[in-house]
């Protein structure tokens, strides 16, 4: 599927898309409790049904109705396959919640998952008497799961990604013995928090010391509750920029106290001398007058924002940096080059060296050749909102993966007042 962005500006109001990772985190969370628990605004992308397959095959009964979930957990295994899809959290958070039962599973993903590290889960879980092992000739994309998972003590590193960190918070709590868990390099420390402040409201305690040691009782148990989704600070960043690059929008459902480590999307803007204004639940941002100003930005807590900030340093003036670029070779695409490739041929110059990425601002041009998605939701968002306020259409092949995240993303985009036209291939 392609998309032709018309050259428009965005003006309107607009609720925030839910969250994809809360999402999931609350669907694993009703999945071991006992009853029934609602969740309200929940996000219907696929990562989410991802998370919702998994439920139902650990032995919760979902119902889905429009976006509230009511889910009566039963946590066994209903099935000995479960597929986590194209999510690398799925992936990570449901390993070790799996590993939990005395059963053998497997487990299964598809597209980027052959790529991404999965070594760390399982010398995570062996020191805890389980295992997650790659299943002979299955290409990467099949592990067998072997529980039960013991308490006890633990270190692992969390230089590559905290979502593993998730699950072992979400998994040990429900184990006879207490459990420490000792993390060195500790990256996205702010999707932690997420987790905790998720698990509290499930009945579920973790006591956290300075990101290096967390403590957890066992013999907790889940409590089924009603639970609402709040936006999605990383999906909702792309529309931010897009209302910089070109447009005046109110952005609701955003809550300023958020967990989410992409709110600091606000500090970038700021910085780039955009006028922002913010209450308890939404954001206003326009254009400014003059070209935005380059900036610098640490990516290792926030890598999400890579993709729609090179859209905002693209049209900077200057030459802004970004740094901790390493993580993004581990996504859906390996981000940083793809970024790199596709605004080249928007004219914007990228250079990358090391762990850091300078964008050489103020030369983006859509000329008559079409762009490409690599397959990466957030790749396709990133060079629509690039050509907002271009000189002339701009052709983005492959959108179809934003249905990953935002299935609503160009829908959205419309209500905002923005010409497109969306074909088949």
């Amino acid at each position: 599927m392609r998309v032709i962005i018309h050259p428009s500006s965005l003006k309107g109001v607009l609720k925030a898309p839910a969250s994809k990772s809360i999402t999931q985190r609350a669907i694993a969370a009703a999945t071991m409790a006992k009853g029934t628990s609602i969740i309200h605004n929940a996000s219907l992308c696929d990562d989410a049904m991802s998370a919702i397959n998994i439920a139902q095959d650990l032995g919760a009964t979902v119902d889905i109705t429009g976006d509230k979930f009511t889910i009566t957990g039963n946590f066994s295994a209903r099935e000995t396959t479960l597929s986590a899809g194209e999510s690398g959290l799925c992936m990570r958070m449901f390993v070790p919640i799996a590993a939990l039962l005395d059963t053998p599973v497997t487990i299964t993903g598809r597209g980027s998952l052959q790529h991404r590290p999965m070594q760390m889960i399982d010398e995570a879980l062996s020191q805890l008497g389980a295992s997650c092992k790659p299943m002979p000739d299955a290409e990467g994309t099949t592990w067998q799961i072997e529980g039960p998972l013991n308490g006890g003590n633990i270190s692992i590193d969390g230089h590559e990604t905290s979502q593993l960190l998730t699950g072992l918070l979400m998994a040990l709590p429900l184990v006879a013995a207490d459990s420490e868990i000792c993390v060195k390099n500790l990256v996205s420390k702010g999707y932690v928090d997420m987790t905790i402040q998720l698990l509290r409201h499930f009945g579920v305690v973790i006591h956290k010391q300075n990101n290096e040691l967390y403590k957890i009782k066992g013999r907790q148990r889940y409590n089924a509750k009603e639970y609402t989704v709040e936006g999605d600070w990383s999906a909702a960043a792309f529309l931010l920029v897009a209302a910089v690059l070109n447009g005046e929008i109110t952005v609701q459902n955003l809550f300023s106290n958020t967990k989410q480590p992409d709110s600091g999307v606000l500090k970038v803007l700021t910085l780039a001398g955009a006028p922002v204004s913010v209450n308890e639940q939404e954001v206003f941002l326009r254009k400014p007058a003059g070209s935005p100003r380059a900036f610098n930005f640490d990516a290792n807590e926030s890598p999400d924002l890579v993709p729609p900030l090179v859209a905002l340093a693209a049209r900077c003036k200057g030459i802004s940096t970004i740094y901790g670029i390493n993580r993004l070779k581990i996504k859906e695409s390996n981000r940083a080059e793809a970024l790199q490739q596709e605004f080249a041929r928007l004219g914007t110059r990228i250079e990358l060296t090391d762990d850091t990425m300078k964008i050489y601002g103020g030369t983006l041009v859509v000329g008559n050749e079409p762009v490409y998605a690599h397959n990466d939701h957030r790749i396709a968002m990133a060079l629509a909102i690039a050509a907002c306020g271009a000189n002339q259409p701009l052709t983005i092949e492959g959108v179809e993966c934003v249905n990953k995240s935002y299935p609503d993303f160009f829908t959205d985009l419309k209500k905002l007042k923005i010409s497109l036209t969306i074909e088949d291939n």
